[in-house]
């Protein structure tokens, strides 16, 4: 767990001023808050020194606070702030790092003190230590909202051992094995549920408050919560392999997994800094060629305001902040990004294709409509049919024995299936036939014309040579399929297409319903992937590919954003996609697109703030129009400016709002 520990802190910010006791940021009583109150002391002590040190200059009260008790004064109130700074760059110095913003800050708060204007030195380290504090409490907010996950990862399980329950740890369950779960106890491994009905708070796997309600052999999530009376579950996974160990893998790993716009931010910092510090030292000296009235004093503080005002703190913090801001609240919304870099590309998507079943639809079969043409009620014309589907393992034939038929029994006999077509065998001394057209004409049965033109999967029975009927069989839209198209298109995808394995009527269909713009079916794997590579031949298009099983992983992967439905997708297919959709509803895809957009227009906004007020706030220091407090804003206020900015992301809300 070290190694993922670290992985959260890959933001790359220290509390430089106040150690890591409050690096979890959250507050757990007593202990966490006189922690962190020791956090601010060094602070609070500097700035109250200092408030009183300018107080005694101003009204000249005490005719002994000059010389080397002015000095002694102001160095006590800047050691505090000043001596974890300094340390911090020279240790970077030791290890090889230079020019960092440590540097900068003891440069110009030394150089203040060494010219003798000791308040602003100290309030230029003051200010830039209060800066960082802040810093480090934002970035622990937004690391909270993600390893807040934590805390619903299960630690006991009762397992149903040698004829009772004990408590284990939950790494040590096998697949197969019975455990209880007790009210208000978070389920410690993926299983099926054996108990009658189970109520549980799934807010952890996919980001709904919304209690889930399920039945026997039901699947059930780690990490879900029971809400009522004690259950039973058979496992059908190992921890390591469980939902929520899963989930925070990808969560904890996405932090390591930079932007471009974040790696080029370091890259550019550490060739700006040493620039900064070089022209620092120009200003410094290089006015004596060029000035008849040059003061080495004069020249010296504006340099020394010039480094101020170059800190790169606020870029350095603000823009990795915006990022894992946008993580985390993907995350709360049951979205999984596998890097800040997919949320730069989800930006970019301007066309969405996707599979259609168990994508849009629920991936369940169920019968439709009822046709029976002979003299039998509908409930022994289902009794023929259910009693030849006993007999197969096809998906459709699930589909109808879940229908509930009354009657007599019905015997079945020499029952036999014949490929590509259907069964044939006995029933209550009847020939039944029960498959496709094909195979009721190859046995001299006259189908009616009208079933051609019947979209969805049909089943037909012929019952002694006569065509008895047939039932048909829909895969049911998701509840939120329609909200799903018309939040992706409002959030400016100008194409929207399904591929599709299933027959190209039933696609065709389905896309009409939901007013999609273009639809295929009858596609192999190879087949939408060689659409999809059509697709990105075409100048400027970037696509997202939306599926859920095995067959849809090459398209995942060679599409420019692939997104994985997490509940009913197929673990290959979650671990090639680039966005994990964790309840499996499409209308969480235009949330995750606008949730992308607002981090980079937020990273944007404070890439423009730093850098627009910086270059005012240089040129007027250059021109000697700037003091050391202008310095202070152009780096402490902007650097907080845009962390602000930044953590508006982790209070926005997200449904049914387009950015």
């Amino acid at each position: 767990m070290k190694k993922k520990k670290e992985n959260l802190r890959d933001i790359d910010i220290k509390a430089h001023s106040g150690g890591d006791s409050h690096d979890d940021g959250h507050n757990h009583g007593s202990p966490e808050s006189v922690s962190n109150f020791k956090t601010y002391l060094p602070a609070i002590f500097s700035f109250v020194l200092l408030i009183i040190g300018i107080a005694i200059d101003y009204f000249d009260v005490f005719l002994f606070f000059e010389g080397w008790v002015h000095i002694v004064w102001y160095t006590v109130a800047y050691v505090p702030v000043g001596f974890p700074v300094i340390k911090e760059g020279w240790n970077s110095i030791k290890n090889g790092d230079l020019f960092t913003e440590f540097l900068l800050m003891s440069i110009a708060t030394l150089g203040a003190f060494a010219i003798g204007e000791y308040p602003e030195g100290v309030a230029v380290m003051l200010f830039y230590a209060v800066g960082e504090l802040f810093q480090s409490a934002a970035v622990n907010r937004a690391k909270g909202n993600i390893r807040g996950l934590l805390d619903v990862r299960p630690n006991e399980a009762l397992v149903y051992r040698d004829g009772v329950f004990i408590s284990v740890n939950p790494e040590t369950l096998q697949i197969g094995e019975k455990i209880q779960v007790r009210v208000g106890e978070k389920i410690p491994l993926d299983g099926k549920l054996l108990s009658n009905k189970a109520s549980v708070n799934t807010a952890a796997i996919t980001g709904e408050s919304k209690p889930d309600t399920i039945a026997t052999g039901d699947k059930v999530f780690a990490g879900s919560i029971n809400l009522d009376g004690v259950i039973e579950i058979e496992t059908t996974k190992e921890f390591k392999d469980s939902s929520i160990a899963r989930i925070l893998d990808m969560v904890q790993n996405a932090t390591s997994q930079k932007s471009k716009t974040e790696l080029f931010i370091r890259k550019f910092a550490r060739i700006y800094t040493p620039i900064v510090v070089f022209l620092a030292i120009g200003l410094t000296f290089f006015p004596y060629f060029f000035v008849d009235d040059y003061v080495f004093r004069d020249w010296l503080y504006r340099a020394l305001i010039f480094l101020v005002i170059s800190c790169p703190c606020a870029l350095v913090i603000s823009i990795p902040l915006g990022y894992f801001g946008g993580l985390g609240a993907a995350s709360r919304n049951g979205i999984l990004f596998k890097g800040a870099s997919f949320l730069d590309a989800m930006t970019k998507v301007n066309t969405v294709v996707m599979d259609k079943t168990g994508t849009v639809t629920k991936g369940v079969f169920k019968i439709k409509e009822v046709v029976n043409s002979l003299d039998f009620e509908e409930a022994e014309f289902m009794g023929y049919l259910m009693a030849m589907e006993e007999q197969s393992t096809h998906p459709i034939a699930k589909a109808i024995l879940e229908y509930k038929a009354e009657g007599e029994d019905f015997e079945v006999s020499e029952v036999s299936e014949i490929a590509g077509k259907g069964l044939k065998g006995t029933v209550n001394g009847k020939i039944v036939l029960v498959g496709n057209k094909i195979l009721m004409t190859s046995n001299g049965i006259d189908v009616p014309s009208g079933t051609d033109t019947i979209v969805e999967s049909i089943v037909m029975v012929g019952i002694d040579g006569q065509f008895a009927g047939y039932v048909t069989i829909a895969d049911e839209l998701k509840d939120d399929a329609h909200q799903a198209i018309k939040e992706i298109r409002e959030s400016g995808i100008s194409k929207i297409i399904m591929l599709s394995g299933d027959k190209d009527s039933i696609t065709q269909q389905i896309a009409k319903e939901l007013g999609i713009d273009w639809a295929k079916g009858g596609l192999l794997p190879e087949d939408k992937l060689n659409e999809v590579e059509q697709l990105k031949k075409q100048q400027s298009t970037k696509v997202a590919f939306i599926g859920d099983g095995i067959n849809d992983t090459p398209v995942l992967a060679a599409s420019d954003v692939g997104i994985a439905m997490g509940g009913l997708g197929s673990d290959v297919a979650i671990e090639t996609a680039d966005v994990i959709i964790q309840n499996d509803q499409p209308s969480k895809i235009a949330r995750a697109i606008r949730i992308g957009r607002s981090t980079r227009k937020i990273v944007w906004q404070n890439i423009i703030l730093a850098f627009g007020v910086k270059i005012i706030v240089l040129i007027l220091s250059a021109g000697g129009l700037a003091t050391m407090w202008e310095a202070v804003f152009a780096d402490v206020g902007v650097a907080l400016l845009a962390i602000l900015n930044a953590v508006r992301l982790q209070k926005m809300k997200w449904q049914n709002k387009v950015q």
